[in-house]
């Protein structure tokens, strides 16, 4: 066997260097904070362009000042929000609407402009297109405006030359000089907009893998979500995964670094160096712990005893609904034997409804629990036209009432789940602690009957966590 020579390997560990960044920031800049690694995907910019082509069917347009991915969407469910960076909290529809009003205005504005004036446009824009905003001077909407344009700062589209966007959530409305990158403007853009209906249709038809079929499908879901779940597939996408699973393994692991971990219920991809992730479980604060709590007891209730491999004449089974009143049931709980005594936030604590919703929140975006209702195996948020069966009636997994019996509303605990099952141990404040008045510590254990998925990565992948320890926020 002919061993890689020191050129072939250091050439490969640029590409994937280049492609994981690409990944998990579809938007690079010459001057922005992956200014460090920007030359890196200008040098192998053919080649990386052929690969996301090739693999996920994504665009790749490498300028002198940036570097652009055009990703696809996985459809309804499966998007990733924005958020403000100082609170975390999601954008609203209305911040949306300015941050696309903004471009819309930017794409022919002048190299340099008035905060003053792109807010004034801003507004000429949403009347000519018929969108309804409301009065720019209340406090709360200026915020929500000077969100939208912080973004637009942050992927360098706009550029504050003398003062800052901020401003314009000021009392008295201050004034700011902005320059513009209107090829960024132009580039960040990447649905089909013009032939949508409407924001539905949009999400339809941006996850639509066009020729590339259930190939390119499964390819995008598994590196853009923590776990895949077969019944998130239709019967050709599992047709597919089923016949290729092993070598698709080697190939992502070349390209990107990812390890897959394969199991009855489904298929994660695990990142070992976990710098693709944009959400953590375990992780720090109320949220986040209270979410690991709350998994690990649920799945202490609700683990299914006759769950196994359909090929082993087992009952196939990736998620088991949560009884009425369990979640608010077991959250009390929790609140009473953690976090009361411990140091999460008093307003999240107080307010149980709000905390509940929070903590659903992050375990639907980390597939570990999902809203009782249709899945892609049901046919659900399929674009039109595409082709659901598997080939030349192949068998494939039946994947019907996996999720068990359905019924009106309610919660799904996934199989994935499984992998953050905990132990909880109490640590007196008198005795050492290697974290500031650490109430409690979470270890996660891997469950061999169950997928894996942790950490996910670039947007989405799973990180390793086999050992992990939850701490308390400092």
């Amino acid at each position: 066997m002919v061993l890689p020579s020191t050129h072939d390997v250091a050439l490969a560990a640029e590409r994937r260097t280049a492609a994981r960044l690409l990944l998990a920031h579809p938007l690079v800049t010459s001057n922005g904070p992956h200014s460090d690694t920007f030359p890196l995907i200008r040098r192998h910019a053919d080649w990386l362009a052929q690969r996301f082509q090739q693999v996920f069917g994504y665009r790749l347009l490498v300028e002198a000042s940036y570097a652009r991915l055009f990703k696809a969407g996985l459809g309804p469910g499966s998007g990733h929000r924005l958020e403000r960076p100082s609170t975390g909290t999601p954008f609203t529809p209305r911040t949306y609407a300015y941050l696309t009003l903004a471009l819309s205005v930017l794409v022919t504005a002048p190299e340099q402009i008035l905060l003053s004036q792109l807010v004034a446009d801003l507004r000429a824009a949403a009347v000519d297109a018929g969108i309804e905003i409301s009065d720019t001077g209340r406090q709360a909407e200026r915020r929500t405006l000077a969100a939208a344009l912080r973004q637009l700062v942050d992927w360098g589209v706009l550029a504050e030359t003398e003062g800052h966007v901020s401003a314009v959530a000021e009392e008295r409305g201050g004034e700011a000089l902005l320059s513009v990158d209107r090829d960024i403007a132009r580039a960040v853009v990447a649905g089909p907009l013009a032939q949508s209906r409407d924001g539905a249709d949009l999400v339809r038809r941006a996850a639509d893998p066009g020729f590339g079929g259930p190939r390119t499908y499964v390819r995008r879901r598994l590196v853009e979500t923590p776990v895949v779940h077969l019944d998130d597939l239709t019967g050709a996408e599992r047709e597919w995964l089923r016949t290729r699973q092993r070598r698709e393994s080697q190939a992502f692991s070349e390209l990107l670094g990812l390890e897959a971990e394969i199991r009855a219920e489904g298929i994660a991809l695990v990142d070992p160096d976990g710098d693709l992730t944009d959400l953590h479980l375990p992780g720090t604060g109320t949220v986040a712990q209270a979410a690991l709590l709350l998994v690990g007891r649920l799945v202490d209730r609700l683990r299914p005893q006759d769950a196994g491999h359909p090929a082993a004449g087992g009952r196939l089974v990736i998620g088991v609904p949560a009884p009425d009143g369990l979640l608010p049931e077991l959250l009390d709980e929790l609140i009473e034997e953690y976090g009361r005594r411990g140091n999460w936030r008093r307003g999240l604590v107080e307010d149980r409804e709000g905390l509940l919703a929070a903590v659903l929140d992050l375990l639907v975006r980390m597939r570990l629990m999902a809203p009782a209702g249709p899945v892609r195996a049901d046919g659900h948020g399929l674009p039109d036209g595409y082709e659901d069966a598997a080939p030349d009636g192949r068998s494939v997994t039946d994947v019907s009432g996996a999720r068990g019996p359905e019924g009106p509303g309610g919660w799904v605990l996934l199989a994935a789940a499984a992998r953050f099952a905990t132990t909880v141990a109490v640590t007196s404040r008198t005795e050492p602690c290697t974290a500031d008045n650490a109430e409690a510590s979470e270890a996660s254990r891997a469950d061999d009957a169950d997928p894996s998925a942790a950490d996910n990565a670039g947007p989405s992948t799973a990180d390793n966590a086999d050992h992990v320890t939850q701490e308390p926020p400092r």
